[in-house]
C-alpha cells in the first residue's frame, strides 16, 4: 500500500499552502466532531432526550437550510468565497462556546430544549458556510487533485476524530457528568476556533482544469434569463441533467441519516454502552475510515467516482445490519471497525461525483440546491427515523434502513 500522508512532491508550489490549510481544517474538525459534536447525541440521551427531541437537533439545521439554501447561495456568488465561508465559519461556530456552560445553568430537560434552540440559530450562518465551502473546495483544488485532497481530508480528519474521541470517552468515564462534558464541549470549541482559522487562510485560484474525459455541462444561462420568482429560485437547474444527481442524493442522504437519531437510543437503552464504549468503538471506526481512505484515489481512478459512491452506499448497510444483529459491547467494536472502509469510499467520493457535474462558473446555484435536498432528507429522516422506530422497533428499523441504503447505492448506478 503506497501512500504517504501529506506528500506534496508530485503538487505545484502555488497549490500547496492551501492542500496543508485544507488538512489542517479537517483535523481541527475531526478535534471537534470527535469531542463535542459526537457526544451531543449521547449527552441529550443520558439527559433524557426522547427520540423526536434528539431528532429535532438535526431537524433545526434543516428546517432553516430549506428557507435560506437559495438566498445563501446568491449571496455567495456575489462575495469572495473564501471570506464569506470563514466569517460563516466565526459566526456559526460561537454556538459551540454556548454549549460549555450547559450543565451548569439548567436542569435536564432544560438543557435539552435549549440545544435544540441553539441548533436553530446556529444553522443560520451554517446554511452559507454548507454551500460556500463546497465552492470553495472546488476553487481552491484543480480537478485533477481533488480525489489526493479529498482521500488525504478523509485520513486527516480520521486520525484527530479517533484520537479525541477515545480521549473524551476516557475522560467522560473517570470525570463527574457535567464536569466531563463541560471539558469536552471546551475541547470541541477551540476545535472549532482553529479550523476557521485555517480556512481563512484557503485561496480561491483562478486556474480551471476539468476533466477531459467527463463531459462538462453547459453553463446555466443566468443573465439573460427572466427574472422573477423562477429565475430568484434558480429552477433552471432542474431542467438539467444535474437533476438526476440531486434526486439519487437526495435518497442516498435519506437513508443515511434515517439511523442518525436511532444509534444513541439503541447503543444506550439496548446494548447498555457506556461513554468509554462508544468513544472506543468512534475511533475503531474512524481507524477504518482511515485505512479506506488511503486507497480512495486509487479508486476512484480504477472505478470513477460515480461508481465508487454507489457500491460504497451500498456498502454502508452493513453497519445498520450489524448493529441489529449486536449483543456485546465487542460486536459493537467489531461492527465499529467494519463499518469504516466502506463509509471512507463514499464520504470521499460523492462531493468529487457531483462537482463532476456542476459548470465551473455556476457552482453556488447549483451547490445551493444540494444543500436544500440533502436537509430535505435530513429534516425527513431525523423526524421520521423515531416514528417509525416507534412503531416497529429499533432492531426492525435498523434492518428496514440498511435495505434502504442498499436500495440507494443502486438508483446512484443506474439513474446517477
Amino acid at each position: 500500500m503506497r501512500f504517504n500522508l501529506f506528500r506534496q512532491s508530485d503538487v505545484p508550489e502555488k497549490y500547496r499552502s492551501n492542500f496543508w490549510h485544507l488538512y489542517s481544517d479537517i483535523a481541527w474538525f475531526g478535534v471537534l466532531s470527535g469531542t463535542a459534536v459526537n457526544f451531543l447525541n449521547v449527552y441529550a440521551t443520558r439527559l433524557g432526550a426522547s427520540g423526536l427531541q434528539i431528532g429535532l437537533l438535526a431537524a433545526m439545521a434543516a428546517i432553516v437550510n430549506l428557507f435560506l439554501a437559495i438566498p445563501a447561495g446568491r449571496w455567495i456568488e456575489k462575495q469572495h468565497t473564501g471570506r464569506a465561508v470563514f466569517w460563516s465559519s466565526i459566526v456559526f461556530r460561537m454556538g459551540y462556546v454556548l454549549w460549555i456552560p450547559l450543565p451548569w445553568l439548567f436542569n435536564a430537560q432544560g438543557q435539552i430544549w435549549t440545544l435544540i434552540v441553539l441548533a436553530f440559530l446556529m444553522a443560520i450562518p451554517l446554511t452559507p458556510l454548507g454551500v460556500g465551502f463546497n465552492a470553495l473546495f472546488a476553487e481552491s483544488v484543480p480537478d485533477r487533485f481533488r480525489a489526493q485532497v479529498a482521500g488525504t481530508r478523509n485520513i486527516t480528519f480520521a486520525i484527530t476524530y479517533m484520537v479525541t474521541s477515545f480521549g473524551a470517552g476516557i475522560l467522560l468515564k473517570n470525570m463527574p457528568f457535567e464536569a466531563g462534558y463541560t471539558t469536552i464541549f471546551a475541547i470541541g470549541a477551540f476545535g472549532a476556533a482553529m479550523s476557521s482559522y485555517h480556512i481563512y487562510h484557503v485561496i480561491p485560484l483562478e486556474e480551471s482544469l476539468p476533466r477531459p474525459s467527463i463531459p462538462q455541462p453547459a453553463p446555466t444561462p443566468r443573465t439573460d434569463s427572466p427574472r422573477g420568482i423562477k429565475s430568484a429560485l434558480r429552477l433552471d437547474i432542474w431542467s438539467t441533467p444535474f437533476r438526476n444527481i440531486l434526486l439519487t442524493l437526495f435518497f442516498f442522504h435519506l437513508a443515511q441519516y434515517l439511523t442518525t437519531p436511532i444509534y444513541p437510543l439503541y447503543n444506550v437503552r439496548i446494548l447498555h454502552l457506556n461513554d468509554s464504549n462508544i468513544g472506543t468503538g468512534t475511533a475503531l471506526f474512524y481507524l477504518m475510515v482511515l485505512i479506506g481512505s488511503t486507497q480512495l484515489r486509487r479508486a476512484t481512478q480504477h472505478f470513477g467516482n460515480k461508481k465508487v459512491t454507489a457500491w460504497g452506499a451500498a456498502g454502508t448497510a452493513l453497519y445498520p445490519f450489524m448493529l441489529a444483529a449486536a449483543h456485546t459491547v465487542w460486536h459493537y467494536y467489531v461492527l465499529s471497525f467494519l463499518g469504516g472502509f466502506l463509509f471512507a469510499m463514499v464520504n470521499g467520493a460523492y462531493i468529487n461525483y457531483m462537482l463532476e457535474y456542476i459548470p465551473a462558473n455556476d457552482r453556488p446555484s447549483h451547490l445551493a440546491w444540494y444543500s436544500i435536498i440533502l436537509n430535505i432528507a435530513i429534516l425527513a429522516s431525523s423526524l421520521a427515523g423515531p416514528s417509525i422506530a416507534q412503531v416497529i422497533g429499533l432492531t426492525n428499523a435498523l434492518i428496514l434502513f440498511g435495505v434502504l441504503r442498499i436500495l440507494a447505492g443502486f438508483a446512484i448506478l443506474k439513474w446517477g
